[in-house]
């Protein structure tokens, strides 16, 4: 990908497909469409334009809006929404310009894909074709996913509705006062974009060394290793895969089958259990779980190792490595030159158990508020940083206390904790934001780890059949769960009795699978879509904790301010406005 790098900035800059209404530059598109066909390498900037747009790739932190944090910058777009400016004006999780822009570029590249010269030769050109056909499909239904979850949602009128489906390019003469789908017609585009998907790409881009690797379809009409390599090789290890289209169809078949919405979609738990489990099996099962894919994010050797597009374990799906300090510098302590932006809360240190595998309120925990982080979950310390651990490349002790006596202290100058926790997880404590040396590192986004699919099926086959049983797959919700705390050092000591207990009763580890969930995923930006695909409580006010003379004292930092029709985000106000055929959701 890094040789259309110059051109798809080129493609950026003179498309403005980017703006506000991003209609206005139909025309342009419309005559720029007529040179794609001798001029593949201006097609394929069309898809990678998408691919800039991937609604998964950014570093921000939405649980700044739920009770797993708070962000000390009084402009955080989160933090305004969860404290009470969320409207269909402000909305800080508005996906429809981006999305709707990188379908409206997909559907282009689709309409004149067949007719563009991707290669001299006739069966590699059909080749490439049908890969660029693939990729399109898939990323139109991430796409259409991305914009089904923030913005679909129950109307006045009691219809569960979507967005308006659009599988042809527009232009300057379209209508675009177009309503919206039913939210399970936008499920079934989804469905069927991802069938034709994986139809059409590879499992995986590799490089293959005889004809019997070649697919039937290519073998018969005579393809070469050589064609096959060219046009399904190594070479687009980033791009996204059939094997990568099972894990999207998970996600997807989660959010339709979850309380918010199944009472007006098709899909089952079944349907998500066997959806997860599909692509879990095909990578090994659950034999194959990454023992140190808890730490991915630090991971340092095997991130600075990675070369073309490879994958680590953890991962189906990954962003472009790269080298820079950008969200440590959001986010490291001040001591450490940092601005210490997200500031874990006090909820969700609690929600981390014993290492015994017992919430801290059970009696049989050993929890000791006096110590509160002695005998904890080691997951705590690797993604919270709590008072008196050390971070940084010297290993420098970080005191969070009020009268700790530094900047890093509980609401000591403007970049301090407000809740006397910093994050920890997704920075590298290797660099060194020290102004006369700032060492930058290297890191990557991670789009779908497999533990976020473990997760999906822990949850479905537990609702299926129950958390012991297994399905097709020869692994249960209580064996996934199990062995996710187990490679994080929980409960591995006495055989986590707790967890034993939830594996007698469907709805205790249901609770204990959400938990694990939000612990797994924490700052990766599930924990606000989880909360309101559950319908559980958003206004959970965020807490920390002050610590003075060595005692700990819980303290109260923001109140949520949420009201009941927030569970479903809201169309844009600006849309709604000039289309009158769009409906908008309950309460916005």
């Amino acid at each position: 990908m890094k040789r259309y790098i110059g051109i798809l900035f080129a493609l950026m800059l003179g498309v403005s497909a980017c703006q506000d209404d991003f209609f206005e530059p139909a025309p342009e598109n419309h005559l720029q469409l007529e040179n794609v066909y001798d001029n593949p390498i201006y097609a394929e900037g069309l898809l990678l334009n998408a691919y800039a747009r991937l609604p998964f790739s950014s570093w921000d932190i939405s649980d700044v809006a739920t009770d797993n944090a708070v962000s000390n910058d009084n402009d955080n777009a989160y933090r305004r929404m969860a404290t009470g400016q969320w409207s269909a004006e402000n909305n800080p999780m508005n996906r429809w310009t981006g999305s709707r822009s990188a379908i409206q570029y997909l559907n282009s590249l689709l309409s004149v894909s067949d007719s563009v010269a991707w290669a001299i030769d006739a069966l590699p050109r059909a080749m490439f074709n049908d890969r660029i056909k693939g990729e399109i499909y898939a990323l139109r239904a991430v796409f259409l996913f991305d914009l089904l979850q923030a913005h679909g949602g129950w109307t006045e009128s009691g219809d569960l509705l979507g967005v308006p489906i659009v599988l042809e390019p527009e232009d300057i003469n379209s209508d675009f006062n177009q309503p919206r789908a039913t939210f399970e017609a936008c499920l079934q585009q989804i469905y069927a974009d991802l069938d034709k998907a994986e139809d059409l790409l590879p499992l995986d881009y590799e490089m293959i060394s005889s004809v019997e690797q070649i697919p039937e379809k290519y073998r018969s009409a005579g393809a070469t290793i050589d064609d096959y390599n060219r046009t399904n090789g190594d070479y687009f290890r980033s791009r996204i895969s059939a094997r990568i289209v099972k894990g999207v169809r998970a996600k997807v078949a989660l959010l339709a089958a979850s309380p918010a919405y199944s009472e007006a979609t098709t899909t089952t738990w079944e349907d998500v259990a066997n959806f997860a489990g599909e692509v879990l099996s095909l990578n090994g099962g659950l034999g194959a779980m990454a023992a140190d894919g808890w730490t991915w994010y630090t991971n340092t050797d095997e991130i600075d190792g990675l070369t073309s597009g490879m994958n680590p374990p953890e991962m189906l799906w990954r962003g472009n490595r790269a080298q820079n300090n950008d969200i440590e510098e959001a986010h490291f302590p001040p001591t450490l030159y940092g601005n210490g932006m997200v500031n874990p809360t006090q909820n969700l240190v609690d929600a981390f158990p014993m290492a015994n595998g017992y919430p801290i309120n059970d009696p049989l925990s050993g929890y000791d508020a006096a110590h509160p982080y002695e005998g904890r979950d080691p997951r705590l310390a690797a993604y919270v940083l709590l008072n008196g651990g050390v971070a940084g490349p010297s290993d420098a002790v970080i005191n969070t206390a009020e009268d700790g006596g530094t900047n890093d202290g509980l609401n000591k100058v403007e970049s301090s904790t407000r809740t006397g926790y910093y994050m920890r997880k997704l920075l590298r404590q290797d660099v060194n934001l020290d102004p006369s040396i700032d060492t930058e590192q290297y890191k990557y986004k991670a789009f779908i780890r497999y533990t976020e699919l473990f997760l999906i099926y822990a949850e479905a086959a537990n609702e299926v059949w129950g958390p012991r049983g297994s399905g097709a797959y020869g692994f249960s919700a209580y064996d996934v769960i199990k062995a996710l705390r187990t490679r994080a050092g929980v409960g591995s000591s006495d055989s986590d009795p707790y967890l034993e207990q939830a594996a007698d009763d469907k709805a205790i580890m249901r609770q204990l699978i959400k938990n694990e969930r939000r612990l797994e995923l924490c700052f990766e930006g599930f924990r606000f879509w989880d909360l309101r695909r559950w319908n559980e409580e958003l206004n959970v006010a965020a807490e920390g904790m002050a610590i003075r003379n060595g005692s700990y004292n819980r303290i109260a930092v923001e109140n949520r301010v949420y009201r009941d029709y927030m569970y479903y985000g809201p169309l844009p106000y600006s849309e709604v406005l000039k289309y009158d055929e769009l409906i908008q959701n309950k309460g916005w």
